[in-house]
């Protein structure tokens, strides 16, 4: 088999029923390619905090290894039952730091799969376009919450009624507040309390804290900025 003839079955696969040696080490560098890709993609839209290079390798060898396992188990059932029953005792351990982590460990394996399935073309268009996808998303800053939402987690002494002296000051600086959690601290002489707030606009948070800090009675006080959710 010459070159020419080489890159004719891979990109007409449908002329052998079972990919041979060549295509499949053609294959998995393709996924290789498009994997890494997608690595470049995640790495240029992310805006967090925890960036892990190990997450960002892992995903370029899930891709990968998702090809190689879907070439090898086409048109072959024992195999791929096999293959399902060791697969099915993995557990995964590590703990993903943003939603958006799982969604591209999802796009490898798609990738790896449609790669695997022998759709070359299709698998370049599927990257083309939820590629430009992310990035739009990412830049536009799309779906972002209209104002910036904070966690408030304070102590206060198991004499104070919270309900009453916190209900004046979110009334004052917050548009929202929802108790997320009450708990005892301190061997239960103290009352954490943690609520999930919506500022209103131009507030000062220097004064949001400094009612905060009387109110508690110069207690424990922390204000996070984050994302939290809120019932309807």
């Amino acid at each position: 088999m010459n070159l020419a003839n080489l890159f004719h079955d891979v990109f007409q696969p449908g002329i052998q029923d079972h990919p041979g040696p060549l295509e499949i080490a053609l294959a998995m560098v393709y996924s290789l390619a498009l994997n890494l890709a997608i690595a470049c993609i995640y790495r240029l839209t992310y805006k967090g905090t925890r960036y892990s290079q190990d997450y960002v390798q892992t995903l370029i060898m899930i891709g990968v290894v998702t090809t190689i396992l879907i070439m090898v188990v086409s048109g072959n059932g024992a195999i791929a039952f096999g293959m399902f029953a060791a697969f099915s005792v993995i557990r995964f351990r590590r703990t993903l730091g943003q939603s958006r982590d799982l969604a591209f460990v999802f796009f490898a394996m798609a990738i790896g799969m449609v790669v695997g399935a022998r759709q070359y073309g299709m698998a370049a268009i599927i990257l083309v376009i939820v590629g430009v996808a992310i990035y739009v998303l990412s830049v536009t800053d799309a779906f972002a919450p209209r104002r910036a939402s904070h966690q408030l987690t304070m102590r206060l002494t198991n004499d104070m009624d919270f309900e009453k002296l916190l209900a004046p000051i979110f009334e004052k600086f917050a548009e929202r507040a929802q108790l997320v959690r009450v708990s005892s601290a301190q061997a239960g002489m103290m009352t954490e309390l943690r609520y999930g707030l919506q500022l209103k606009e131009k507030v000062s948070t220097a004064e949001f804290l400094e009612a905060l800090q009387l109110a508690s009675g110069n207690n424990r006080v922390v204000l996070t900025p984050t994302s939290v959710e809120f019932d309807a």
